[in-house]
């Protein structure tokens, strides 16, 4: 009598992609070195640009720039550290309308794949969530290294409704612009060479 297991099959299948691909090498995490880097938000009220910046955030980096297919990179942004320097546009940041950073304390980025373009330029493709919404985002990267750092830099717009960020009387985009650039300047160690 022979006796049958159907999961055994979705078992053996498991255990071989557990195992690491031959000659994959795994990649060493950079490290984000957050007093020089920065993360800037620029929007329009009544047509003037308003720029303001989130002041905490972490990021996990792992890839290798001259192999980046099967890296990953993921942000996360703590909304609640939002400011425009201005003390009372500040205290509303974080109420419901805005960020509700009480039911949503973070923003975060995930990638999906990393494509090189050369000259140390990068297309990241993920998911972007705020607010409890995701959607998809395609991010520029450009990679610049000098005395053993990297600095990631780009730039990407986001449609804050989407987002439902300024909610409620606040839709109005004749007030508030429904087009918000996010620009980021990440100094990292321990990326590997371009």
């Amino acid at each position: 009598m022979t006796f049958s297991f159907p999961g055994r099959h979705l078992l053996c299948a498991a255990a071989l992609l557990a195992v690491p691909a031959a000659g994959a090498e795994p990649v060493t995490p950079a490290t984000l070195l957050p007093a020089q880097s920065q993360i800037v938000f620029v929007t329009r009220q009544m047509g003037v640009p308003v720029e303001g910046s989130f002041k905490k955030f972490d990021a996990q980096v792992a890839f290798d720039p001259r192999k980046p297919e099967g890296g990953s990179v993921a942000l996360q942004i703590e909304v609640g550290s939002a400011s425009l320097g201005i003390p009372q546009s500040d205290a509303e940041l974080p109420k419901a309308a805005w960020f509700d950073s009480q039911h949503f304390p973070k923003a975060e980025f995930r990638s999906s794949a990393i494509k090189a373009l050369g000259g140390g330029r990068f297309e990241i493709a993920g998911k972007l969530t705020i607010k409890g919404s995701t959607r998809d985002a395609l991010v520029p990267v450009e990679i610049t290294q000098s005395a053993g750092q990297s600095t990631a830099s780009g730039s990407l717009t986001i449609q804050r409704l989407a987002f439902k960020i300024g909610d409620g009387e606040w839709t109005d985009t004749s007030v508030v612009a429904d087009d918000v650039q996010v620009r980021f300047k990440l100094v990292l160690a321990g990326l590997g060479p371009l």
